[in-house]
C-alpha cells in the first residue's frame, strides 16, 4: 500500500432526499470531492440490510445489501415510480437525522409499488442464477419473517424453523410474490452499487468495505446453515460473542452473535468464509474486517447470561484461515481491525498475516490503552485514524475526556495548551504526518463537528446510526483545504502517465 489518505463516511451519512443516504447523485457528488481533495479512498461501513437497532454490525444476512440505500430517483428515470409518489411518503424531515421508523415504513411501500411495474429481464434473471447461493434463502427467510411479523426465526413454527422440504416447498408456493419482492431489491441494490463502485474507480478512488467477523443471530446465514455455528440439537447458541470486563465497561460486552464452529469450518478447507471474501472483494476494494482479534482467540459467553462476566476466552482458526483463503484467492487488500488489548498471539498473527493494523489517535492519549496508538511508534504498515464510527468526533472527544489525556495531548502536541477549535486539525495533521501508509479521517473531523454528529458510542441502544452530513457541507472550499494538507504530507495519489503524449 502507498502512502495515501481517505475519508471515512458512512452510506447512510450522505446527504441524499428521502430521509436517508443511498446511492444517488450525492453520492457520486462525494466522490468528484474525494477526488478534488486528493483522496485515494473512501471507507464506509457495512452495507447489509439492518434490524432491530439500526446497526449495520447486526444484518439479516451476510450477503444482501440494504435496501435503504437503492436511490429511488433512479427508479423515477427507469420509470418505475413517479416523483409524486416518492413525494407523497413521509420520510422524516431532519436534514441531520435519521428518522428510521419513518423511514421502514415508507420505503418498502415505495419499493413495492417499484416492484409492481418491474419486468423480469435477462439481466435481472443472471443475477438470480449467479447469486441463488444466498439469495434464494434470503428472500424466502425475510417473506417467512414478514408474515410472521418479524419475529426471530428461533420463533417460527418448527416443520420452518427446521427447515423440512415441504414446509419450505409450501412457503415457497404460498409467497412466491413476496420472495420476488426481495429478490428485486437486491436486484436493484447490486446494479446501482456496482454502477457507483466502478465510477468511484475511473476517479481514482478505492472503497474500503467493512464485514463484521461474526453474523447477526437473527439472519438467513444462521437459519439456512446452523451446521457453521455453536449450536445444541435445537439450534441454539452454545456461546454468543463478546469482550471481557475492562476499563471501558465493568461488566465487559456482550453482542450476542452466535459463534462459529471452526472445527466445522476446517473441515471444508473454510469453504463459507472463503466465498464470503470473495463476495466482498466484488463489493469493494478493500476489506476491513472487524475484531480481528477473534480470528486468534474468541471470548465466548455462556448463552442466557446477561452480561459478558462468565465468559472465557477460545481458540480460532489463526493463520490456518489465512493461508486457505490465500491459497484460494490470491492476496486479498485486508484491513485488520486490531484495537483493544493485543495478546503476544494476536500480534504474531496480525504479523504473519502481513495485514495492516489500524491505530487510532483518541486512544494514545487514553490511560486506560496502551500507548502504542502514539504516532512515534507506529510501522510504516498501518492505518491511522483520528477516529473510527465507534469514536466521538475529536471535538467531542475533547468535551467527554479526562483533564489528564488532555494535559498529556498538549504535552505531546507541544502545545501550551488545548484549544477545541484548532485541535481537530491538529489531529488531523499529527495522523497525516505520520508515517503510516493510509490516513483516515471521519468526515466529521474535517468539517470540525461536536459530538452530535458521533455515528455510534458502543454498547448503548437508541440515537446511533442516525448522523447525515447537510447538503453543502462538504464543499469546494473543504476539498481544498483537504488537498493542502494531503500534498504538505505527501499523500497526493500519483499522477498517472499521459498515454497521449
Amino acid at each position: 500500500m502507498k502512502r495515501a489518505s481517505g475519508i471515512l463516511l458512512p452510506v447512510f451519512s450522505l446527504p441524499s432526499k428521502y430521509g436517508i443516504g443511498c446511492f444517488s447523485k450525492e453520492a457520486y457528488r462525494f466522490i468528484d470531492l474525494l477526488k478534488k481533495a486528493g483522496q485515494s479512498y473512501w471507507q464506509i461501513l457495512p452495507l447489509g440490510p439492518t434490524g432491530y437497532g439500526d446497526s449495520p454490525y447486526q444484518s439479516f444476512s451476510t450477503y444482501a445489501g440494504n435496501p435503504y440505500y437503492i436511490d429511488l430517483k433512479t427508479l423515477v428515470k427507469e420509470g418505475l415510480l413517479t416523483k409524486k409518489e416518492c413525494k407523497a411518503y413521509d420520510f422524516g424531515d431532519q436534514e441531520e437525522c435519521i428518522d428510521y421508523e419513518k423511514i421502514y415504513k415508507s420505503r418498502f411501500k415505495a419499493l413495492k409499488k417499484a416492484f409492481e411495474r418491474f419486468r423480469e429481464n435477462e439481466d435481472y434473471e443472471a443475477f438470480a442464477e449467479e447469486n441463488a447461493d444466498w439469495l434464494d434463502d434470503y428472500s424466502l427467510y425475510m417473506a417467512i419473517k414478514d408474515r410472521n411479523g418479524g419475529i426471530s426465526w428461533k420463533e417460527w413454527e418448527t416443520p420452518l424453523r427446521t427447515r423440512d422440504e415441504a414446509a419450505l416447498a409450501a412457503a415457497k408456493e404460498e409467497l412466491a410474490e413476496e420472495i420476488a419482492f426481495y429478490k428485486f431489491q437486491q436486484y436493484e441494490f447490486d446494479r446501482q452499487w456496482k454502477k457507483l463502485h466502478a465510477y468511484a474507480n475511473k476517479q481514482g478512488i478505492k472503497i474500503i468495505g467493512d464485514i463484521p467477523i461474526y453474523v447477526a443471530f437473527d439472519s438467513a446465514d444462521t437459519w439456512a446453515s446452523p451446521e457453521l455455528f455453536q449450536f445444541d440439537e435445537d439450534n441454539n447458541p452454545l456461546g454468543v460473542a463478546g469482550c471481557p470486563p475492562d476499563a471501558f465497561s465493568a461488566t465487559g460486552q456482550l453482542w450476542g452473535n452466535p459463534l462459529y464452529d471452526w472445527e466445522y469450518h476446517k473441515k471444508t478447507g473454510y469453504e463459507w468464509w472463503i466465498r464470503r471474501i470473495a463476495y466482498c472483494l466484488k463489493l469493494y476494494d478493500v476489506v476491513r474486517i472487524d475484531h480481528f482479534r477473534g480470528f486468534d482467540e474468541y471470548y465466548s459467553i455462556p448463552y442466557g447470561d446477561d452480561t459478558a462476566v462468565n465468559g472465557k476466552w477460545m481458540p480460532g482458526p489463526g493463520m490456518d484461515l489465512f493461508r486457505a483463503i490465500e491459497e484460494k484467492l490470491g492476496r486479498p487488500e485486508i484491513i485488520a481491525e486490531d484495537l483493544g488489548f493485543l495478546t503476544p498471539s494476536v500480534l504474531k498473527l496480525l504479523k504473519d498475516s502481513g495485514f495492516p493494523g489500524m491505530k487510532v489517535l483518541q486512544f494514545a492519549f487514553d490511560a486506560r490503552e496502551s500507548s502504542n496508538y502514539l504516532p512515534h511508534t507506529y510501522p510504516t504498515n498501518c492505518v491511522v485514524y483520528t477516529g473510527t464510527h465507534d469514536n466521538d468526533t475529536t471535538r467531542g472527544w475533547y468535551h467527554t475526556v479526562g483533564k489528564e489525556a488532555r494535559d498529556f495531548a498538549k504535552e505531546y502536541m507541544c502545545k501550551p495548551r488545548l484549544d477545541e477549535d484548532t485541535l481537530t486539525s491538529d489531529f488531523i495533521a499529527m495522523a497525516m504526518s505520520s508515517v503510516a501508509d493510509l490516513c483516515v479521517i471521519p468526515m466529521q473531523d474535517y468539517l470540525g463537528l461536536d459530538g452530535s454528529a458521533r455515528i455510534n458510542t458502543p454498547s448503548t441502544l437508541g440515537g446511533n446510526w442516525v448522523w447525515r452530513m447537510k447538503k453543502g457541507q462538504f464543499n469546494e472550499n473543504v476539498a481544498k483545504e483537504i488537498k493542502r494538507v494531503t500534498r504538505l504530507y505527501g499523500r497526493l495519489p500519483e499522477k498517472e502517465p499521459d498515454l497521449a503524449k
